[in-house]
């Protein structure tokens, strides 16, 4: 498999929707992690959606370029076996298009130009359509034909005259009868099939034929030659017979004259295989054309390669929800999943390795297998590992923290060489900042869908460390919410403003009866829409749980 090939087969390692610090850093450094344990199968990171403000700034600051985005997994064109059938040139002659046909297998021929850009197309039928309609004598006139084509297919050789550039301007004329009836036929400028007879060569010189071709490798005397010259007339010799030169030249025609053009069908490296399928089942074409990123010809593919579709292999990190996973999952192959959250509903087709354990954040699981398998770790990977715990810890304000999640943050800050606390400080507030940002990109910073039955909830979470960013946060988004739980479909949708320096959490709601369930669940009051809940600072460990179990029993 070329390089280009292995590059499009990797394995992707892909966190969930709407991407937190620890989705995006967990799939880069468990990416390296499996590239350094096994090189021959490249894994490369990649994320879900679009990066929210803080996983900016630690990308920015340890100078580590975003993961390639993917918000759909579902196979498309690139994941099948493209058959790379170079691109032929439209001057290519129709007998050479139909041994290129026949020797690669191949019913269809695609014509480019001198970038790669695609010209046309032309099918082993329309080969045989301009072969059995190949009975006009100006037809290689019509079709603009090179010399080159004709000395290519005779396997001929030029005895008089330069071909170079040079075009059919005539009839084709199979000189075969006496000298006075070929004098009767030709015009000037006219191709004359002759043999060995010195009359027949003599009378299509004197009536200005623009070439005669000689065949069966008849001599040609010298006399004759210098008229020829002299006329300004090209001499053409070949091996083959009359009879076969004159069956063999209308197959001389250039493909560009009888290929397909205009609106053509083709496929593009990221055209859906759902889409491909459909448009195949449309037509009888059995080839297609595919382009690459740039526009470019690339190669085709027919429904057989369809047949063999490659999946994309994936690596699921920080969740283990289909509600949360990338669109297309059930159409991807998972290998893996790497995760601290609860257990969710998501099936495989097949046995995986999956590595659940009850800490703060996926990044320690990450780091705990660096160390099992005694990889070093850089400073660039050390300090995303540890901006990922201390985003999903809070700084270890979380009561999802545990020790090893403590412990592991204090090693990778010294392997990234920061001063803990002050890096902490500063990357909360970089990512607490909302100035400029819609609501939309605010509320899709750190959101995610679950399921309890038959209800299904949204809740999103910020984390500010100034009260200042907290309420601005609050102002853009309160009023969107209403809008997000109608365009998601959903039943309730919370969003939980945490203030960390304080451990504790304002959340608002959307959603019939979403008042009445917070109120029943926390045992708060609701003012104005909001709930204060002292320290509630975990939307994994304090919110989700609740939450579940009061809809469950309000399902009883």
């Amino acid at each position: 498999m070329n390089t280009q090939a292995r590059a499009r087969r990797a394995i992707k390692v892909i966190g969930h929707r709407n991407p937190d610090t620890d989705s995006i850093c967990s799939a880069i450094a468990y990416s390296r992690l499996k590239n350094i344990l096994n090189p021959n199968q490249p894994c490369k990171p990649c994320r879900a959606g679009l990066l929210n403000r803080e996983t900016e700034f630690v990308l920015d600051y340890f100078k580590v370029p975003q993961p390639q985005l993917y918000t759909d997994v579902s196979p498309h064109i690139r994941d099948v076996d493209i058959r790379p059938a170079k691109g032929v040139d439209g001057e290519m002659s129709l007998r050479r298009a139909w041994m290129t046909m026949r020797d690669q297998e191949l019913d269809t021929l695609c014509v480019v130009d001198g970038e790669g850009a695609l010209q046309g197309v032309i099918t082993v039928k329309d080969v045989a359509t301009a072969n059995m309609d190949g009975m006009d004598p100006h037809a290689l006139e019509i079709a603009k034909t090179s010399y080159q084509n004709l000395i290519d297919i005779l396997d001929g050789s030029v005895l008089v005259g330069d071909v170079t550039d040079k075009i059919v301007e005539g009839r084709i004329i199979i000189g075969s009868g006496s000298a006075e009836q070929i004098e009767k036929s030709i015009s000037p400028g006219d191709v004359v099939v002759v043999s060995n007879r010195a009359e027949s060569q003599l009378a299509a010189l004197e009536m200005d034929a623009g070439c005669i071709i000689v065949c069966a490798s008849s001599r040609v005397s010298r006399t004759m030659q210098m008229l020829a010259e002299e006329k300004g007339c090209i001499v053409i010799t070949t091996q083959n017979s009359t009879y076969v030169t004159g069956q063999m030249l209308s197959q001389a025609a250039p493909i560009r004259h009888y290929m397909t053009k205009g609106k053509l069908l083709t496929f593009t490296l990221h055209t859906p295989v759902e889409e491909a399928t459909r448009v195949m089942a449309s037509v009888r074409f059995r080839y297609f054309p595919v382009l690459d990123d740039d526009g470019k010809y690339t190669g085709v593919v027919s429904r057989r390669n369809l047949l063999n579709l490659h999946k994309k292999q994936l690596i699921l990190v920080d969740h283990n929800e289909k509600s949360q996973a990338v669109e297309g999952i059930d159409e991807a192959e998972v290998l893996e999943i790497i995760d601290h959250h609860r257990i969710g509903a998501l099936e495989t087709d097949s046995p995986v390795y999956f590595r659940n354990v009850p800490v703060g954040c996926t990044c320690t699981i990450v780091y705990q297998m660096y160390r099992e398998n005694e990889v070093e770790i850089d400073s660039a990977t050390a300090g995303l590992m540890l901006s990922a715990i201390l985003s999903d810890t809070l700084m270890f304000r979380s009561p999802t923290c545990t020790p090893a999640d403590e412990r592991a943050a204090r090693a990778l800050a010294e392997l990234a060489g920061v001063n803990l606390e002050e890096y902490a400080d500063t990357m909360f507030e970089h990512g607490g900042d909302v100035s400029g940002k819609t609501a939309e990109a605010v509320f899709n910073g750190d959101y995610k869908i679950f399921t309890s039955g038959d209800v299904r909830f949204g809740v999103g979470q910020g984390s500010y460390m100034t009260e200042k960013n907290r309420k601005a946060a609050q102002a853009l988004v309160g009023p969107y919410l209403p809008e997000a739980l109608d365009k998601q479909g959903l039943d309730y949708i919370f969003y939980m403003f945490t203030d960390v320096r304080n451990s504790s959490t304002e959340l608002l709601m959307a959603g019939a009866g979403a008042e009445e369930l917070i109120s029943k669940t926390f045992q708060t009051e609701i003012v104005k829409g909001v709930a204060v809940l002292p320290g509630v600072v975990s939307r994994k460990k304090q919110m989700i749980p609740k939450l579940i179990t009061a809809i469950k029993q309000e399902e009883e």
